[in-house]
């Protein structure tokens, strides 16, 4: 079985992508740090804060405060935010409530979000659209660039592929996670990660 190796993937479309518009879906700011250093060395970047799977306002709130404070002392990217909207991942969490982390449950909110963005994307005639989310060790990025492929293709818009954690993005981004005292969340945003996490 070929393994795909989406960092490869990206670079390839970086070595093309001088100058192009990249609308880049963020879940936070730590997640971002990383994927800001390497994207926007490139693309003309916009961050898009759509996270309607955050347990509550509280926490919605802080972390898009977090984004706005790293956007702003690295001049990195642009902002493009949401209000804050739990009733869509409410309506795609329905039914899913007892799935395991990881599972059926974060694909429909991994595709909720990147459709969001594709849409926006589209809209607003950006070259490119991506996703922080391969960031995470614990996430699945075949899955996550599986869907944002597929729906490139829907909207007619081009999906930047990649796998942060590559290249040590992961440790990378605790770094400047550190430098630039960003709150760091111990659990993905939702209120079924929350519990699992304090299962754990």
């Amino acid at each position: 079985m070929n393994v795909v190796n989406y960092d490869n993937l990206m670079r390839a479309e970086m070595e093309k992508g001088t100058g192009k518009r990249l609308l880049l879906h963020s879940c936070c700011a730590p997640c971002s740090s990383y994927c800001l250093e390497q994207v926007s060395r490139v693309f003309k970047t916009t961050v898009f804060y759509y996270n309607p799977n955050l347990d509550c306002a509280e926490e919605y709130l802080k972390r898009k405060e977090e984004q706005i404070r790293l956007l702003r002392e690295t001049g990195q990217a642009d902002l493009l935010d949401c209000d804050y909207s739990p009733e869509d991942f409410q309506a795609i969490a329905l039914g899913y409530e007892n799935e395991p982390e990881g599972g059926a449950r974060c694909a429909r909110c991994f595709r909720l979000r990147l459709e969001r963005t594709a849409a926006e994307a589209k809209a607003r005639g950006f070259d490119y659209f991506g996703t922080t989310l391969t960031l995470s060790p614990l996430k699945n990025a075949a899955l996550i660039n599986g869907i944002g492929i597929a729906l490139g293709e829907e909207y007619g818009v081009g999906y930047l592929p990649s796998d942060f954690k590559k290249r040590g993005g992961y440790l990378r981004s605790i770094e400047l996670s550190r430098q630039y005292a960003l709150y760091r969340q111990n659990y993905c945003g939702c209120v079924f990660s929350k519990r699992d996490e304090g299962r754990r």
